[in-house]
């Protein structure tokens, strides 16, 4: 897999989001926006990828939609990279420590590499220890989504509508959908969990997620924002 490193609910205001802080200075503002890019990129190959080993036909369909719906989000993203002298776009679309720990955890293979232009997984490296499927739905509905909706927000809170319009404009309609996402999985991992070997497999890979992210420097949410931006 190489990973170049529709509203569907009501847009949050201004007012919902609290104060917003200082606005991110370009070259923070490309360098998150290439991280998303990344982020999308990766979810839509990755759940892509599971619809085929998922043992149910309404599992598959429900992956296969949110895969595409990722799909469409990198793509808005790589539209909203800002233009820097001498840096291509490719080259921000790079994960962070934090971001490369968790989808490493994941997939349970080594970091991908912040080196523009690397592939990520490794080809020639097997999976150790692969989750089977409900713990790695409850990976992604329960640590991965959760975390990067508190991104979104987040970010949403570093924004000025008098410069940072179009970026707004995107931060809603993937927040949107992420929260959408987030929801509607929690309900599929909920009816799927249905023994107590369920809810120990589903907690102690959750346990898995969290301890890779929050060793490589998360705090809230997955993405590292400067100091200086407010904390939903």
């Amino acid at each position: 897999m190489e990973v170049e490193a529709t509203p569907s609910a009501p847009e949050s205001s201004s007012e919902e989001l609290g104060d917003r802080g200082l606005p991110l200075a370009l070259g923070a503002n490309a360098a998150i926006v290439g991280e998303y890019r990344w982020i999308e990129q990766a979810l839509y190959e990755i759940v892509g990828g599971w619809v085929r080993d998922m043992p149910l036909a309404s599992v598959q369909v429900h992956l296969d939609a949110q895969s595409m719906r990722h799909a469409w989000h990198a793509e808005l993203w790589a539209d909203r990279l800002p233009v820097l002298t001498g840096a291509e776009p490719d080259r921000l679309s790079v994960p962070s420590a934090t971001t490369a720990a968790l989808f490493a955890a994941l997939l349970g293979v080594s970091p991908p590499s912040a080196v523009p232009g690397s592939t990520w997984p490794p080809a020639d490296e097997e999976p150790s220890d692969r989750p089977g499927a409900l713990p790695r739905l409850a990976g992604l509905y329960r640590v991965l989504l959760p975390r990067l909706v508190t991104s979104y927000r987040r970010h949403l809170l570093a924004t000025s509508p008098v410069t940072d319009a179009p970026v707004i404009r995107a931060l809603q309609l993937v927040l949107n959908d992420e929260i959408e996402d987030w929801h509607s999985g929690e309900r599929l991992v909920q009816r799927l969990v249905t023994r107590p070997h369920d809810v120990a497999a589903v907690y102690q890979y959750q346990q898995r997620l969290e301890g890779a992210v929050v060793g490589a420097g998360a705090s809230s949410g997955l993405v590292v924002f400067p100091d200086g931006v407010p904390v939903d």
